[in-house]
Protein backbone atom coordinates (compact mmCIF):
# COMPACT_ATOMS: atom_id res chain seq x y z
CA UNK A 1 0.00 0.00 0.00
CA UNK A 2 1.20 3.29 -0.72
CA UNK A 3 1.70 5.73 1.98
CA UNK A 4 1.12 10.08 0.56
CA UNK A 5 3.17 12.80 2.96
CA UNK A 6 2.27 15.89 1.91
CA UNK A 7 4.57 18.96 2.07
CA UNK A 8 3.43 23.10 1.16
CA UNK A 9 1.06 21.50 -1.10
CA UNK A 10 2.91 18.57 -3.26
CA UNK A 11 2.64 15.13 -2.55
CA UNK A 12 5.37 12.37 -2.69
CA UNK A 13 4.57 8.54 -2.82
CA UNK A 14 6.72 6.19 -0.37
CA UNK A 15 6.63 2.92 -1.56
CA UNK A 16 6.91 -0.61 -0.10
CA UNK A 17 10.98 -0.35 -0.12
CA UNK A 18 10.65 3.15 1.43
CA UNK A 19 8.55 2.37 3.69
CA UNK A 20 11.03 -0.66 4.92
CA UNK A 21 13.98 1.82 4.47
CA UNK A 22 12.53 3.96 7.60
CA UNK A 23 11.28 1.39 9.69
CA UNK A 24 14.70 0.64 10.35
CA UNK A 25 16.40 4.20 11.09
CA UNK A 26 16.83 4.67 14.60
CA UNK A 27 13.51 6.27 15.83
CA UNK A 28 15.86 9.27 16.84
CA UNK A 29 19.00 10.70 16.42
CA UNK A 30 21.66 10.20 18.78
CA UNK A 31 23.92 13.62 18.86
CA UNK A 32 27.72 12.26 20.23
CA UNK A 33 28.78 13.43 23.30
CA UNK A 34 32.30 14.46 24.35
CA UNK A 35 31.61 14.34 28.38
CA UNK A 36 31.40 17.78 28.57
CA UNK A 37 28.19 19.60 30.19
CA UNK A 38 27.27 22.62 27.62
CA UNK A 39 26.84 24.59 30.21
CA UNK A 40 29.61 24.40 31.77
CA UNK A 41 31.58 27.72 31.06
CA UNK A 42 35.82 28.22 30.44
CA UNK A 43 36.36 30.92 32.81
CA UNK A 44 39.69 32.01 30.51
CA UNK A 45 36.43 32.80 27.30
CA UNK A 46 35.14 35.38 29.87
CA UNK A 47 36.19 38.79 29.71
CA UNK A 48 35.29 40.65 32.70
CA UNK A 49 34.52 44.71 32.22
CA UNK A 50 32.49 46.98 34.45
CA UNK A 51 31.57 46.32 37.40
CA UNK A 52 27.40 47.22 37.73
CA UNK A 53 26.00 45.70 40.82
CA UNK A 54 26.62 43.65 43.65
CA UNK A 55 24.11 41.80 46.29
CA UNK A 56 24.15 39.53 48.95
CA UNK A 57 24.55 36.75 46.40
CA UNK A 58 28.41 38.32 45.19
CA UNK A 59 29.42 40.98 42.17
CA UNK A 60 27.68 41.37 39.19
CA UNK A 61 30.02 42.39 36.39
CA UNK A 62 29.35 43.33 32.90
CA UNK A 63 31.44 41.01 30.53
CA UNK A 64 31.95 39.17 27.00
CA UNK A 65 31.61 35.46 26.29
CA UNK A 66 32.64 34.37 22.97
CA UNK A 67 32.00 37.78 21.66
CA UNK A 68 28.44 37.95 22.87
CA UNK A 69 27.92 41.33 25.95
CA UNK A 70 26.91 39.19 29.17
CA UNK A 71 26.18 39.36 32.93
CA UNK A 72 28.50 37.17 34.92
CA UNK A 73 27.31 37.33 38.51
CA UNK A 74 30.25 36.09 41.34
CA UNK A 75 29.42 34.05 43.77
CA UNK A 76 31.52 35.66 46.89
CA UNK A 77 34.68 34.00 48.03
CA UNK A 78 33.77 33.83 52.00
CA UNK A 79 30.33 32.47 50.59
CA UNK A 80 31.45 29.49 48.59
CA UNK A 81 31.38 26.38 50.75
CA UNK A 82 30.38 22.54 50.15
CA UNK A 83 26.83 22.79 50.49
CA UNK A 84 26.53 26.80 48.69
CA UNK A 85 28.51 24.71 45.11
CA UNK A 86 25.93 21.99 45.89
CA UNK A 87 22.74 24.44 45.39
CA UNK A 88 24.78 26.21 42.88
CA UNK A 89 24.42 23.49 40.89
CA UNK A 90 20.91 22.49 41.63
CA UNK A 91 20.07 25.65 40.31
CA UNK A 92 21.83 25.46 36.97
CA UNK A 93 20.25 22.25 36.60
CA UNK A 94 16.94 23.96 36.76
CA UNK A 95 18.35 27.20 34.60
CA UNK A 96 19.56 25.69 31.92
CA UNK A 97 16.29 23.93 30.99
CA UNK A 98 14.49 27.47 31.05
CA UNK A 99 14.19 29.69 27.27
CA UNK A 100 11.08 32.37 27.43
CA UNK A 101 10.85 35.57 26.24
CA UNK A 102 10.35 37.15 29.38
CA UNK A 103 12.59 35.11 31.52
CA UNK A 104 16.40 36.30 31.21
CA UNK A 105 18.14 34.00 29.10
CA UNK A 106 20.57 31.55 30.82
CA UNK A 107 24.26 31.05 28.78
CA UNK A 108 26.28 29.21 30.97
CA UNK A 109 27.81 28.89 34.47
CA UNK A 110 31.26 27.80 36.02
CA UNK A 111 30.63 25.33 38.87
CA UNK A 112 34.54 25.30 39.90
CA UNK A 113 36.16 26.85 42.48
CA UNK A 114 37.63 29.03 43.05
CA UNK A 115 34.61 31.57 41.50
CA UNK A 116 31.66 30.00 40.87
CA UNK A 117 29.39 32.28 38.60
CA UNK A 118 26.66 32.40 36.33
CA UNK A 119 26.65 33.90 33.12
CA UNK A 120 23.12 35.44 31.42
CA UNK A 121 22.34 37.93 28.89
CA UNK A 122 23.18 41.33 29.52
CA UNK A 123 20.15 43.77 30.38
CA UNK A 124 21.47 47.08 28.72
CA UNK A 125 17.99 49.10 30.39
CA UNK A 126 18.95 47.71 34.12
CA UNK A 127 16.39 47.35 36.23
CA UNK A 128 12.50 48.34 36.91
CA UNK A 129 13.80 49.49 40.52
CA UNK A 130 16.56 51.67 39.19
CA UNK A 131 14.40 52.97 36.54
CA UNK A 132 11.47 54.04 38.64
CA UNK A 133 13.68 54.98 42.23
CA UNK A 134 17.37 56.34 40.78
CA UNK A 135 16.29 57.35 37.46
CA UNK A 136 13.03 58.71 38.43
CA UNK A 137 10.84 57.50 35.07
CA UNK A 138 7.27 57.11 34.44
CA UNK A 139 5.44 54.18 33.04
CA UNK A 140 1.91 55.62 31.33
CA UNK A 141 -0.80 52.98 31.59
CA UNK A 142 -0.03 51.25 28.41
CA UNK A 143 3.60 50.70 28.95
CA UNK A 144 2.86 50.06 32.38
CA UNK A 145 0.18 47.32 31.39
CA UNK A 146 3.01 45.99 28.84
CA UNK A 147 5.63 45.71 31.35
CA UNK A 148 3.29 44.11 33.75
CA UNK A 149 2.51 41.64 30.77
CA UNK A 150 5.77 41.14 30.20
CA UNK A 151 6.77 40.22 33.80
CA UNK A 152 3.10 37.76 34.10
CA UNK A 153 4.02 35.86 31.07
CA UNK A 154 7.38 34.96 32.60
CA UNK A 155 6.47 33.98 35.75
CA UNK A 156 3.35 32.17 34.44
CA UNK A 157 6.21 30.14 32.03
CA UNK A 158 8.37 29.51 35.51
CA UNK A 159 5.63 28.08 37.49
CA UNK A 160 4.60 25.42 34.54
CA UNK A 161 8.04 24.49 34.82
CA UNK A 162 7.71 24.21 38.89
CA UNK A 163 9.51 27.34 39.33
CA UNK A 164 8.83 29.11 42.11
CA UNK A 165 10.86 32.66 42.41
CA UNK A 166 10.60 33.59 45.70
CA UNK A 167 12.27 37.16 45.53
CA UNK A 168 9.98 38.78 42.59
CA UNK A 169 10.36 42.33 42.93
CA UNK A 170 11.45 45.27 40.59
CA UNK A 171 14.86 44.85 41.10
CA UNK A 172 14.85 41.25 40.15
CA UNK A 173 12.98 42.59 36.60
CA UNK A 174 15.03 43.92 33.76
CA UNK A 175 14.73 45.24 30.46
CA UNK A 176 16.51 44.95 27.22
CA UNK A 177 17.29 47.09 24.62
CA UNK A 178 13.82 46.76 23.02
CA UNK A 179 12.02 47.49 26.15
CA UNK A 180 11.04 43.89 27.10
CA UNK A 181 10.62 43.21 30.06
CA UNK A 182 11.91 39.86 31.60
CA UNK A 183 12.44 38.03 35.35
CA UNK A 184 15.74 37.44 36.60
CA UNK A 185 17.26 36.06 39.45
CA UNK A 186 15.09 33.03 39.99
CA UNK A 187 18.40 30.74 40.80
CA UNK A 188 20.07 32.58 42.98
CA UNK A 189 16.95 34.09 45.19
CA UNK A 190 16.46 29.87 45.68
CA UNK A 191 19.80 29.83 46.71
CA UNK A 192 20.05 32.83 49.14
CA UNK A 193 16.90 31.10 50.67
CA UNK A 194 18.28 27.68 51.19
CA UNK A 195 20.81 29.27 52.76
CA UNK A 196 19.29 31.33 55.01
CA UNK A 197 20.93 34.30 53.18
CA UNK A 198 17.79 36.31 53.06
CA UNK A 199 17.10 38.48 55.85
CA UNK A 200 15.38 41.34 57.18
CA UNK A 201 18.54 43.95 56.09
CA UNK A 202 18.25 42.53 52.35
CA UNK A 203 14.82 44.96 51.85
CA UNK A 204 13.19 41.75 50.28
CA UNK A 205 10.42 41.81 53.38
CA UNK A 206 8.69 44.76 51.56
CA UNK A 207 7.83 42.28 48.70
CA UNK A 208 7.35 38.50 50.52
CA UNK A 209 4.17 36.82 51.42
CA UNK A 210 3.21 36.37 54.73
CA UNK A 211 3.89 32.66 54.58
CA UNK A 212 6.91 32.95 53.88
CA UNK A 213 7.63 35.77 56.34
CA UNK A 214 6.05 33.12 58.38
CA UNK A 215 7.96 30.25 57.77
CA UNK A 216 4.68 28.62 56.36
CA UNK A 217 4.59 26.31 53.74
CA UNK A 218 4.22 27.90 50.67
CA UNK A 219 3.34 27.53 46.81
CA UNK A 220 3.54 29.56 43.72
CA UNK A 221 0.85 31.90 44.71
CA UNK A 222 3.27 33.34 47.14
CA UNK A 223 4.99 34.79 44.03
CA UNK A 224 1.41 36.40 42.87
CA UNK A 225 1.60 38.36 46.23
CA UNK A 226 4.91 39.67 45.35
CA UNK A 227 3.74 40.84 41.83
CA UNK A 228 0.25 42.47 43.06
CA UNK A 229 3.14 44.95 45.36
CA UNK A 230 5.71 45.18 42.55
CA UNK A 231 2.57 46.26 40.09
CA UNK A 232 1.89 49.01 42.94
CA UNK A 233 5.32 50.28 42.49
CA UNK A 234 5.19 50.37 38.92
CA UNK A 235 1.63 52.31 39.16
CA UNK A 236 2.70 54.85 42.16
CA UNK A 237 6.71 54.69 41.51
CA UNK A 238 7.54 54.49 45.28
CA UNK A 239 9.02 52.22 47.57
CA UNK A 240 6.68 49.71 49.39
CA UNK A 241 5.94 50.77 52.99
CA UNK A 242 8.46 53.17 52.43
CA UNK A 243 7.97 54.60 55.82
CA UNK A 244 8.70 51.74 57.58
CA UNK A 245 11.60 49.19 58.02
CA UNK A 246 11.91 46.08 56.49
CA UNK A 247 10.83 44.35 59.71
CA UNK A 248 8.39 46.58 60.73
CA UNK A 249 6.46 46.56 56.86
CA UNK A 250 6.85 42.50 57.44
CA UNK A 251 5.10 42.49 60.88
CA UNK A 252 2.61 44.81 59.61
CA UNK A 253 1.61 42.54 56.38
CA UNK A 254 1.17 39.51 58.68
CA UNK A 255 -0.34 40.84 62.31
CA UNK A 256 -2.39 43.25 60.85
CA UNK A 257 -2.90 42.86 57.37
CA UNK A 258 -1.13 45.33 55.83
CA UNK A 259 -1.12 46.58 52.14
CA UNK A 260 -0.31 49.42 50.69
CA UNK A 261 -2.88 52.31 49.40
CA UNK A 262 -4.30 51.96 46.34
CA UNK A 263 -4.60 55.38 44.68
CA UNK A 264 -8.50 56.79 43.76
CA UNK A 265 -7.39 57.53 39.98
CA UNK A 266 -6.20 54.03 39.66
CA UNK A 267 -8.40 52.02 36.59
CA UNK A 268 -10.97 49.85 38.78
CA UNK A 269 -10.28 46.28 37.29
CA UNK A 270 -6.37 46.96 37.75
CA UNK A 271 -7.35 48.00 41.69
CA UNK A 272 -9.55 44.97 41.74
CA UNK A 273 -6.37 43.48 40.21
CA UNK A 274 -4.08 44.36 43.15
CA UNK A 275 -6.14 43.47 45.98
CA UNK A 276 -6.92 39.60 44.58
CA UNK A 277 -3.47 39.57 44.50
CA UNK A 278 -2.29 40.24 47.63
CA UNK A 279 -4.94 38.07 49.40
CA UNK A 280 -3.69 36.95 52.47
CA UNK A 281 -5.06 33.66 51.83
CA UNK A 282 -3.02 32.22 48.82
CA UNK A 283 -6.32 30.14 47.73
CA UNK A 284 -7.86 33.75 47.26
CA UNK A 285 -5.14 35.05 44.73
CA UNK A 286 -5.56 34.34 40.91
CA UNK A 287 -3.05 32.69 38.91
CA UNK A 288 -0.60 34.37 36.70
CA UNK A 289 -2.59 32.72 33.41
CA UNK A 290 -5.63 34.53 34.91
CA UNK A 291 -3.68 37.59 35.13
CA UNK A 292 -2.27 37.99 31.91
CA UNK A 293 -5.55 37.61 30.42
CA UNK A 294 -6.97 40.23 33.27
CA UNK A 295 -4.06 42.54 32.22
CA UNK A 296 -4.71 41.91 27.93
CA UNK A 297 -7.79 43.20 28.75
CA UNK A 298 -7.73 46.17 30.57
CA UNK A 299 -4.91 46.78 27.83
CA UNK A 300 -7.23 46.77 24.97
CA UNK A 301 -9.97 48.76 26.58
CA UNK A 302 -7.33 51.44 27.67
CA UNK A 303 -5.94 51.17 23.85
CA UNK A 304 -9.70 51.58 22.80
CA UNK A 305 -10.63 54.23 24.96
CA UNK A 306 -7.53 56.24 24.07
CA UNK A 307 -7.96 56.12 20.17
CA UNK A 308 -11.66 57.19 20.26
CA UNK A 309 -11.16 59.88 22.52
CA UNK A 310 -8.25 60.85 19.95
CA UNK A 311 -10.94 60.16 17.15
CA UNK A 312 -12.89 62.49 18.39
CA UNK A 313 -10.37 65.36 18.84
CA UNK A 314 -8.34 64.70 15.65
CA UNK A 315 -8.91 66.08 12.28
CA UNK A 316 -8.07 62.75 10.72
CA UNK A 317 -10.25 60.33 12.79
CA UNK A 318 -9.61 57.25 12.20
CA UNK A 319 -6.27 57.65 10.88
CA UNK A 320 -4.88 58.48 13.89
CA UNK A 321 -1.95 56.37 15.55
CA UNK A 322 -2.03 55.24 19.10
CA UNK A 323 2.08 55.45 20.44
CA UNK A 324 3.10 53.21 23.28
CA UNK A 325 5.78 54.15 24.95
CA UNK A 326 7.13 55.08 27.88
CA UNK A 327 8.87 58.77 29.46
Amino acid sequence: MEQYLSKQGTHYAADDHDQERMERLPRCIEIPSDGTDVWEINTNLLKFEDKVGSGSFGDLYKGTYCSQVVAIKVLKPELTNTDMLREFAQEVYIMRKIRHRNVVQFIGACTRPPNPCIVTEFMSRGSLYDFLHKQRGVFKLPSLLKVAIDVSKGMNYLHQNNIIHRDLKTANLLMDENEVVKVADFGVARVKIQSGVMTAETGTYRWMAPEIIEHKPYDQKADVFSFGITLWELLTRELPYSYLTPLQAAVGVVQKGLRPTIPKSTHPRLSELLQRCWQQDPKDRPEFSEIIEILQLIAKEVVDEKANNHKDKSPHGFLSTFKWGHH
